[in-house]
């Protein structure tokens, strides 16, 4: 089916999303580029996890991209999108098995991006851009992006730590109902940064009945679960997303 975007080069599509914040644009982005998703979640086809479930999860790193990618940097789109992407399913397998660790090479490399970062915006007076931080550590533009990336993912704190250990009660619980707005808050292009603070089963949820637009009966087909528990943890997960939003 053709669109009126078909035309556009790249650039000029994110231009027009960062000029417009258009959100038919936005999701005409997330279908062009799906293909990323399913050529990065490939690499973990040996995983045992479901491949449909690791695509799901893809996409939110898909969405976090397109929402962050600046397209005056001088950046393609795929570089900047992989390692983001990348970092999403490896959050979601940490999560998930909490065996996974980034490796020590990525750890050190995270932290010399970060104070080279720093070193360099007050040097140029003005944030570098990844193919300098590169150039200046001597490695890759994709390799500094996905350090900085595993630096972002690793300093969300989870908004269950805020629990009282004493009653085993978590600080969502004692939150009260679901804001009446809070799912008009999910078209807001920054909430794919608010989703990715969500545990991974509810943030699949959340992408896959706000961003992929599957009914909770084809989640719950999806995940193996009951519509009914799909319900549950994505009111649960509003939740969540509403105290995130009170909290900015």
């Amino acid at each position: 089916m053709s669109s009126r975007w078909d035309a556009m080069s790249s650039q000029e599509l994110f231009e027009r999303l960062r000029a417009t914040n258009n959100p038919e644009l936005r999701e005409y982005l997330v279908n062009k580029h799906e293909g990323l998703v399913r050529h990065v979640a490939r690499e973990y086809s040996s995983s045992g996890e479901s491949y449909e479930d690791i695509v799901s999860v893809g996409h939110i790193g898909l969405i976090n991209a397109i929402d962050r990618f600046d397209p005056t940097r001088g950046t393609k789109f795929a570089t900047f999108a992989v390692p983001t992407i990348k970092g999403e399913i490896r959050r979601y397998f940490r999560d998930l098995t909490w065996s996974m660790r980034v490796p020590r090479r990525m750890q050190e490399l995270s932290t010399k991006a970060r104070d080279a970062h720093q070193r360099m915006t007050q040097h140029l007076r003005r944030s570098p851009t990844y193919a300098e931080v590169a150039s200046e550590l001597g490695v890759t533009e994709e390799q500094v992006i996905e350090a900085m990336e595993v630096g972002r993912q690793y300093e969300l704190v989870s908004i269950d730590e805020g629990g009282n250990e004493e009653n085993g009660t978590s600080y969502i619980d004692r939150t009260g109902g679901v804001d009446a707005n809070v799912e008009d808050f999910l078209s807001r292009r920054e909430t794919a940064e608010f989703v990715g603070h969500l545990p991974t089963r509810e943030r699949v949820i959340i992408i896959m009945r706000y961003y992929l637009d599957m009914s909770q009966e084809a989640v719950g087909q999806r995940l193996g679960i009951s519509q009914m528990h799909v319900s549950r943890l994505q009111h649960r997960a509003l939740q969540r997303l509403r105290q995130i939003m009170e909290s900015q």
